[in-house]
């Protein structure tokens, strides 16, 4: 049996279905919805991906990540921020989980209430992803790679351990920040700058 007690400290598990055994939107989100001490996404192939619980350091940067871009989002009002247990269906097929996201309202307007209370069917115009000490580099970068493929108009990878940033736009390389003291979000987030102090210094 799977619990977070047997993931915590563990890479992230597949299931690889293969295509005859895909489960549908359906499906997968009432799988989310029996196994809420889990956390799952689902590739563009079908495959079950079980996501370890975060540490406690990684899940503080989260909240901080979560909690200046929610004041910020206040404050700007033309779009949602997400927090890291939302699910967004893209439009290749795959269920992502960013660590933090965020939606222009007018994107959201034409959703039906049934669309908004499961898995929201697009991809947000802000993705973050936050590198826990378990997370491979790699597999984080092709997440972000995909979520710009599918419409996000900028992602942020932010690594901890090595006190970097990659920033993500469609069309432009990768930016490389090393040792930043503050990230911006213009111009998709105007106005927003994200203090990186509490995330690379926890405090506690």
């Amino acid at each position: 049996m799977l619990t977070t007690a047997n993931l915590a400290e563990r890479e992230a598990l597949v299931l690889h279905l293969g295509p005859a055994t895909r489960l549908s939107d359906a499906q997968f989100f009432d799988l989310c919805q029996q196994n809420r001490d889990l956390r799952f996404e689902q590739s563009a192939t079908g495959d079950i991906i079980i996501l370890s619980p975060a540490g406690g350091e990684s899940s503080a940067g989260n909240a901080e990540l979560t909690i200046q871009l929610g004041m910020w989002s206040k404050r700007d009002g033309t779009g949602v921020a997400f927090d890291s247990s939302a699910g967004f269906r893209l439009p290749n097929g795959a269920t992502r989980s960013p660590d933090a996201a965020w939606i222009l309202k007018s994107h959201l307007v034409s959703l039906s209430r049934s669309q908004k209370r499961g898995f929201i069917p697009l991809c947000p115009d802000f993705v973050a992803e936050l590198r826990s000490p378990t997370d491979s580099l790699a597999v984080l970068q092709a997440k972000l790679d995909e979520y710009l493929a599918n419409g996000a108009r900028l992602g942020w990878l932010l690594d901890p351990e090595a006190r970097t940033v990659y920033v993500y736009r469609p069309g432009q390389p990768v930016q490389r920040l090393d040792n930043p003291a503050r990230v911006s979000g213009d111009p998709v987030l105007p106005g927003f700058v994200l203090d990186l102090h509490p995330i690379w210094e926890p405090g506690w």
